[in-house]
């Protein structure tokens, strides 16, 4: 399987995005909602949204300056849609994250991923001790599921005195409405956005001085804010617009109040009249320079006298800055020492922009497509090919973008800057690639790994590549196919077609030619032919070690991921983890280059560029150490992207953990529910193994929540033959410890003959073995200590309690805790009786291997399995008699406890408080005698009080 994207270099100056626009001295200072703002205490999220020209800008910037005039550390990050690249995205936060986490005045290094971290910079704002808030403007632009992911994750880690303000003009996929249940979000609407009168009264007062009385022209303008007030509603946008208009009013001594009388601020038309009419009244130069220079979202002097080579353009900004008319200025840059100054820059008004743009196209539609080339010459010139091809696409400059393309294509691609590629090439007409086959090919790779195998093996057969008598094309298409068979989870095909393509390497094409040994190696792994799998990846390696181009990052961090498997199979945990972390250490040398520049260290890339391959693989490594905060940050940003493209053995890994995380901190619900939709992929994907594993997962949860018969009807209906026949001869990456047989195994422990499941895991381990799948052996002895402590008898006993040693042994070497504890609260019975068994004993322990037993009990917990008998240290309880009834209430909570809903879970079902949920269960303890949450469980089922 491949990656699926991988970071790449963010090219232009950061300093526009990463500073507010400036405060100007004619702005209405905004004192109820910068308050609002200022004092929102704990709330995590401040959401400010409003339609274009309400302000929201505005009222941040105010709010920034009031709280850091207050001592809180603040940063600021305006988006572009270019910012749904996940690499580009976290280069420019981590700028912005440094600014709060660094000493003032130089942004400090950012502390760099260990073993126990994984996402740097969320890490960083969550140990932030002191006050923060991190402000993102234009937040409306961000559609990037891993992107919205990670942004999630900032807020959900948030630290107490930490806050997030976004402004936005759409509602941001973020969970709002577990963040408003919570008290965690504060929202900044258009109705509070709007101008109050006194508000209206101050912003005409700024641009007229005498517009608090009666003018020399006998204009009462303290009796004209009413009217305007009403007509404008409170419109930001549209006060600025009628202002304008007035100004030309007042010079051609019109009414005023006529003019106000006739006015529609709320029509967008009107509103687009007034732009105009402004417009009319400018000097031919200056409105030459506006529409042309309309195109641009943010422009310096350089770059506007590019666009308006007749014009002196630093006089016309300086100008217009200088009036305070039509633009709006950004703060200066920050100048390093020993260089020149940067050029300032500026933005238009949103509306005004729309409005210049409109007219631009109206009146001058023939220069559209030279602005946007001179624009992309411009950037080309700076050596910015990110911008210089969005202009020319937008511009509608298909050659150009084409030309431009082909000389980054390759380079991105080596890079694995795959949603980039695959927006550009989304915009071009596919005739115009008709005589550029390798930008075909570019294409083909980038819509593989964004879109998925099933539309590019669509695209691929339209395209012509598979029979062009190009060689550079045909190696590609070599490496192409057996890619897009895997990931369309067919490997026994890939592996024909695999074979074929391997005897014609090497082909010329080192990227074409590394890929395919590496698809190559899964594939052989699957198949169970580890050694040949390991020969392929020698033979990527050296492949990538003879090339002399650079960016080779892509392929190194697939062959190590796919090598990291091979090592997860074997046991070695250890060192598969070393090699998850170096593949996405190694994707991110692009990068690397970038992020030590900017004092943020290269290693910040590591867990969180975007590769969703290699970040579902070491999600899985993170959540076996129990790492689980962790692991569910990384899957929130990697899951939505394995997800989109459909990966099989990924979708199932990420979706399957993060349930699992779910279910142990006791919501249950949201654990059915991401099992539920990884069913609904599988059907939608027609991927029948996603399926199965779907309802493998249900039976699990069925099973640890006591429910045997349940259990066992959901595991016959995920008894797809067809299926686990396939998964059995093979060595899925998502089938090592959890399949068919698994399942039945399991449910034989908890609920069926023990001996009987001690006999089935022992030959099964023994198969497990002889195949060098240590790590499946492992699973199966921790299921057969199981089955013997159930049996019962002392001799079963003392097998299990030296089969738990030789396992502590195990793990305490590589690190396991998941692959123990995952079997629920019986494991925490047989690790407290090995302990007692060890202390007992006149042998020496192992302080390493006690250290691991001690941290295991600790995270399995002090409670038994209802259906299993206490601990020998502890006698057991006597069955009550019902002095006092339960109450229903009290029956419920029972109910909800047997199925493993937590306190707080428990709560938001019943519409009680924590507290009120800690009382019934206190009551329902001495009501019935028991000692703990399972035992209460176990007595209420004896005495028939519940099922």
């Amino acid at each position: 399987m491949p990656p699926l994207s991988a970071p790449g270099t963010v090219a232009g100056p950061l300093s526009s995005k990463l500073s507010p626009p400036q405060s100007q001295a004619r702005q209405v200072l905004r004192q109820a909602v910068v308050r609002r703002m200022a004092d929102a205490g704990g709330v995590k999220l401040l959401l400010v949204r409003a339609p274009a020209g309400f302000g929201k800008t505005t009222a941040m910037v105010q709010a920034r300056e009031q709280l850091a005039a207050n001592g809180v550390a603040t940063a600021w990050l305006t988006l572009e849609r270019t910012d749904n690249d996940a690499p580009r995205f976290l280069a420019y936060l981590q700028q912005a994250v440094a600014q709060i986490v660094g000493q003032p005045g130089a942004p400090a290094a950012l502390p760099g991923p260990g073993p126990a971290t994984t996402l740097a910079v969320v890490d960083a704002l969550a140990r932030h001790g002191a006050p923060f808030a991190l402000f993102l403007d234009d937040f409306e632009l961000i559609t990037e599921p891993a992107v919205l992911g990670l942004v999630r994750e900032i807020i959900d880690q948030l630290p107490r005195r930490g806050q997030l303000v976004l402004g936005s003009r759409s509602l941001p996929d973020l969970g709002l409405g577990r963040l408003r249940m919570a008290g965690q979000l504060l929202e900044i609407d258009t109705e509070l956005l709007r101008f109050s009168r006194d508000e209206t009264r101050q912003f005409l007062a700024l641009r007229w001085s005498g517009a608090g009385a009666a003018d020399s022209a006998g204009t009462d303008w303290a009796a004209q804010v009413d009217p305007l007030h009403r007509k404008t509603e409170g419109w930001v946008a549209a006060l600025w617009l009628a202002s304008m208009a007035l100004e030309a009013v007042i010079a051609r001594q019109g009414s005023v109040a006529d003019f106000i009388a006739q006015f529609s601020g709320s029509n967008r038309a009107v509103a687009d009249f007034l732009a105009e009419d402004v417009l009319a009244r400018q000097s031919p130069e200056v409105r030459d320079f506006l529409l042309r220079t309309s195109i641009l979202r943010q422009f310096n002097a350089p770059l506007c006298q590019a666009l308006t080579p007749r014009s002196d353009a630093a006089r016309i900004l300086a100008q217009l800055d200088a009036a305070n008319l039509f633009i709006t200025p950004i703060s200066q840059p920050a100048r390093a020492a020993g260089t020149a100054p940067a050029e300032r820059e500026w933005r238009y008004h949103s509306l005004f922009a729309d409005f210049l743009r409109a007219q631009l196209a109206r009146e001058q539609p023939d220069a559209l497509a030279r602005l946007h080339l001179a624009a992309s010459g411009w950037y080309e010139s700076q050596d910015r090919p990110v911008p210089a091809i969005d202009h020319a696409i937008e511009g509608g400059d298909a050659p150009h973008a084409i030309h431009l393309l082909a000389g980054h294509a390759m380079a991105f691609l080596e890079q694995g800057r795959m949603r980039l590629l695959a927006r550009w090439f989304a915009a071009v007409p596919d005739a115009a690639l008709a005589d550029r086959p390798m930008l075909q090919v570019v294409s083909l790779w980038a819509c593989n790994l964004t879109r998925g195998p099933w539309a590019a093996m669509d695209q691929l057969q339209q395209s012509g590549c598979a029979t062009s008598a190009d060689a550079a094309v045909r190696a590609h298409v070599n490496a192409l196919q057996p890619m897009l068979l895997a990931m369309m989870d067919q490997v026994e095909d890939a592996a024909d077609l695999g074979r074929e393509a391997l005897a014609r390497v090497p082909t010329g094409q080192r990227f074409a030619d590394s890929v395919l040994c590496n698809v190559m190696a899964h594939v052989m792994g699957v198949l169970g032919e580890r050694e040949q799998a390991q020969r392929l990846l020698d033979a990527a390696r050296k492949g990538q070690q003879d090339s002399g181009l650079p960016g080779h990052g892509f392929n190194r961090m697939y062959t190590e991921s796919v090598e990291g498997v091979l090592d997860l199979q074997q046991g070695r945990l250890r060192q598969a983890t070393a090699r998850f972390r170096l593949a996405l250490g190694t994707s991110a040398a692009p990068g690397a280059a970038l992020g030590t520049g900017l004092g943020l260290g290269g290693n910040l890339w590591q867990p969180t560029h975007g590769n969703a391959w290699a970040g579902v693989l070491y999600a899985g490594v993170v959540y076996e150490a129990h790492q689980l905060a962790q692991a569910e940050h990384l899957l929130n940003v990697y899951l939505p992207l394995a997800r989109d493209v459909g990966l099989p053995d990924h979708m199932i890994l990420s979706h399957v953990m993060v349930a699992r995380i779910a279910f142990g901190r006791g919501d249950i619900d949201a654990a059915l529910q991401l099992i539920t939709e990884l069913e609904h992929l599988g059907h939608h994907r027609q991927l029948p193994r996603v399926v199965a594993s779907a309802r493998l997962e249900r039976a699990r949860v069925l099973m640890l929540q006591g429910q045997a018969e349940a259990a066992a009807l959901a595991l016959d209906r995920a008894d797809d033959t067809a299926v686990w026949q396939r998964v059995a001869r093979h060595q899925f990456s998502a089938h090592d410890v959890d399949d068919m047989p698994i399942g039945r195994l399991r449910w034989q422990v908890l609920f069926g003959d023990p001996a009987a499941a001690a006999r089935a895991a022992a030959a099964a381990v023994t198969q497990a073995q002889a195949g060098q799948r240590q790590r499946r052996a492992l699973k199966l002895q921790v299921l057969q200590a199981l089955a013997l402590q159930r049996a019962g008898s002392p001799a079963d006993l003392e097998a299990a309690l030296a089969l738990t040693g030789r396992l502590l042994q195990v793990a305490q070497a590589e690190g396991y805790v998941r692959l123990l504890l995952d079997e629920g609260p019986a494991v925490g019975t047989l690790l407290r009786r090995t302990q007692a068994a060890m202390q007992a004993s006149a042998e020496r322990t192992d302080p390493l291997v006690d250290d691991c037993l001690q941290r295991l009990i600790a995270l399995a917990g002090d409670e038994p399995l209802a259906d299993e008998p206490a601990p020998v240290a502890e006698p057991a309880a006597p069955h009550p008699t019902l002095d006092e009834p339960l109450t229903r209430k009290e029956i419920r909570v029972l109910q909800l406890l047997a199925e493993g809903y937590s306190n707080s879970v428990m709560a938001e079902k019943l519409f009680v408080s924590d507290s009120t949920v800690r009382t019934h269960l206190r009551n329902i303890n001495l009501k019935l005698g028991a000692r703990s949450r399972t035992q209460a469980v176990a007595i209420a089922r004896r005495l028939g009080v519940m099922t």
